[in-house]
């Protein structure tokens, strides 16, 4: 029981805990954007273009209501708007990566000025470049050019 506690204990101190919970945090917010989007701004012209259809009402009906029963029906206009929402989302999830994985690369390269390079790739980069005058005085050392 000691070490379980002990390695929460670590998981929180090391910052993943709170490094979820701002991600579920911002998650949580944006999937409120992406809402808002959807049902605002992309809707309402998608309606136009199909003479005012409101895509959520769309259903197919089953069995249409009675007086002793409720109608049954599949509602895919909710599925329509659900499908839009997510293609919003993984598309601006897919432009955020690419821009990170850009910058990220101009940052691992140790050539590239304009972005600052990480400390641990900017250390690798100098043994790799002592490495490589080492083994060239070696080769001279050894007759070899």
């Amino acid at each position: 029981m000691a070490g379980f506690l002990q390695e929460f204990k670590n998981f929180a101190i090391k910052g993943n805990m709170i490094d979820m919970a701002v991600g579920i945090i911002i998650g949580t917010a944006f999937n409120n954007v992406v809402n808002t989007l959807v049902k605002k701004i992309v809707m309402p012209p998608l309606s136009l273009l199909t003479n005012g259809v409101n895509l959520a009402n769309k259903k197919h009906i089953l069995r249409k209501a009675t007086d002793t029963s409720e109608e049954i029906a599949i509602g895919y206009g909710e599925l329509l708007e659900v499908l839009i929402d997510f293609t919003v989302i993984a598309f601006t999830i897919f432009v955020v990566i690419k821009f990170m994985n850009r910058f990220k690369k101009k940052a691992e390269d140790p050539k590239n000025k304009e972005v600052e390079t990480p400390k641990n790739i900017e250390l690798l980069s100098n043994i790799e470049r002592l490495m490589a005058e080492q083994n060239s005085l070696l080769g001279k050392r050894l007759g070899k050019k």
